[in-house]
Formats: structure tokens, C-alpha cells, sequence
């Protein structure tokens, strides 16, 4: 990759990381201090950032001050986090590790790890009522994507269907509307979310989605495709898990899922010819979809 691009992920990262870590700061006199800890654990252990980096993007995309939409990326992070504190529960996916290091219930215990998970995601909300937008009228959609997105409708109910799955081999439309909603969905809210902050159009919103449905099937795949290839060093958290799941991988074999890996993302860069100005969306697309990690 370019300079300019690091140099733009790196301003990003770091601008979410403090963003972060102050917000839970100022909490650490409340007598709950071991809640922040475990909250702060997972929530500050690092990560690609993806999801905030793509709001952040696509607010500057649509021609506003990215920083503008700090409070939606944290939201949609603080959400993102929950899910894979809960997904490491012994009754969820019974993970031993994650970025690396012990997964926050064998850190912190099940039961603070549930409601570390709880408190994520409803300081989500909090955070992503304080943004400040172009078009005041546009928080109670902005609420209801992030809402959509996070729950029935989106994540949780694609990690229901995943559950529901475990006992049967799957349909490709099943294994997609598993991954439509587990996955794309906070993909497609840190899309969505940055044009609302910059007072986007309908039509920049349109495309935002669409590019972000098709770029989060190709990461998933590309993430089914490592669970396969990938090392435990490289991916910081446990490979081979996924064997004998209902992935894109076990529906298709490798090679295929390849292949499908690069149509879906040149459709997400077809959308992006909306924009103007989107060549550091491109570089990302193409560094999600071909990564090792």
C-alpha cells in the first residue's frame, strides 16, 4: 500500500482509539470500576478498527469532517466488541483467545464478561446520541440503523440462525442470510452511519449499503477461507474452529470461494464510483479481501 493510504488508516486508528479510551476514562471513579475494567480489556485491545475506519471514510467521502463521525464509529465498535465477548462464552462459541490473548470470560469471569457485554452495548447508544449532525432530524434514523443493524434484524439474528444451523448441513441461501446479518450488518451500519454524519445524499446512502452487503460477503468468505489457511500467530485467536460449520468454505472448497471472494468485491468497488473522491476505500476493499490476518 501507498504512504498516503497508511498514513490515513493510521490518523484513523489512532483518532478512535483515544476517542475510546476517554470515553470510558472519565467513568473510572464510579464504585463499578471492575466493569470498566473488563469493558476496557476487550474493547481497547487493538484490532483492524474496520468498522469505525469506514464510517470515518465515508463521512469524508460524502464531503464532511470525518471527526464528525466519532460517535457513531465508536458506537458501531462498543456493539462489534459485545458480540465477541458473547460469542467466547462457553455457550456461545467457547473461545479460549481473541487478538491474542485470553478471551475476556477466562480473564474476568462469565458473569462479568455477560455484563461487560451488556454495558457495551448499551453505552453504544449513548455514544452515537451525542454526534452532532449536519441535518439534526437525521438522529432518529441514524438511531434505527444502528438499532436494525445490532439487533433481530441484523447481528443477533444472524447469530440465532448460525445456532440453529449447528446440527444440519445448509442451503447457500441459508449460509447467506447467516452471514447477510452476523457479519454485514455492522459493516453496512459504519457505511451508512458516515454518510448520515456528513448530511449525505439518498443516493450516496443507497450506494454506501449495497457496497457494504457485497464487501461484507467477501470478507467472510475471505474470513471462512482463513480459518482454513490462516495460523493461530497470524490471526491472533484459534484456527480450524469453523470445521464442520456451515461456512462458505465447506458449501464451495477453497479455490471456489477464491473466486467468489472477487466477484463480490468488485461489486462493493462498483459502488464506490458514486463517490468522488474513493481511492483509499478501493485500496482498503482490496486489503480486507486478500488479507492473512
Amino acid at each position: 500500500m501507498n504512504p498516503a493510504y497508511e498514513a490515513r488508516t493510521q490518523e484513523y486508528r489512532a483518532f478512535i482509539e483515544d476517542y475510546l479510551a476517554n470515553w470510558y476514562a472519565r467513568m473510572h471513579t464510579q464504585p463499578q470500576k471492575p466493569l470498566f475494567d473488563a469493558v476496557e480489556y476487550s474493547l481497547l485491545a487493538g484490532g483492524k478498527r474496520l468498522r469505525p475506519i469506514m464510517a470515518f471514510e465515508f463521512c469524508r467521502m460524502c464531503g464532511g469532517d470525518w471527526k464528525q463521525a466519532a460517535p457513531f464509529a465508536a458506537a458501531i465498535e462498543m456493539v462489534h466488541t459485545y458480540s465477541l465477548i458473547h460469542d467466547d462464552l462457553p455457550c456461545m462459541d467457547n473461545d479460549d483467545f481473541r487478538r491474542g490473548r485470553p478471551t475476556n470470560h477466562k480473564v474476568y469471569g462469565e458473569a462479568m464478561a455477560v455484563l461487560a457485554g451488556d454495558a457495551l452495548l448499551t453505552d453504544a447508544f449513548a455514544a452515537a446520541s451525542s454526534a452532532r449532525l449536519p441535518r439534526p432530524e437525521d438522529m432518529a434514523t441514524a438511531i434505527g440503523v444502528l438499532s436494525e443493524c445490532a439487533g433481530s434484524l441484523g447481528m443477533v439474528g444472524g447469530q440465532v440462525l448460525d445456532i440453529l444451523s449447528e446440527e444440519r448441513v445448509l442451503s447457500e441461501q441459508e449460509v447467506i442470510d447467516i452471514q447477510t446479518r452476523k457479519t454485514g450488518a455492522l459493516i453496512r451500519a459504519a457505511c451508512v452511519l458516515g454518510v448520515i454524519a456528513a448530511g449525505g445524499s439518498e443516493a450516496q446512502t443507497a450506494a454506501a449499503a449495497q457496497f457494504a452487503d457485497a464487501l461484507g460477503m467477501a470478507f467472510q468468505i475471505r474470513d471462512d477461507m482463513l480459518d482454513v489457511i490462516g495460523t493461530q500467530a497470524e490471526m491472533g485467536k484459534g484456527v480450524g474452529a469453523d470445521q464442520g460449520k456451515n461456512t462458505f468454505v465447506r458449501l464451495y472448497g477453497l479455490e471456489a470461494c477464491g473466486q467468489w471472494v472477487r466477484k463480490y468485491t468488485d461489486i462493493a468497488l462498483n459502488r464506490l464510483d458514486t463517490f468522488p473522491d474513493s481511492e483509499y476505500m478501493r485500496d482498503l476493499s482490496q486489503s480486507l479481501t486478500t488479507r492473512r490476518t
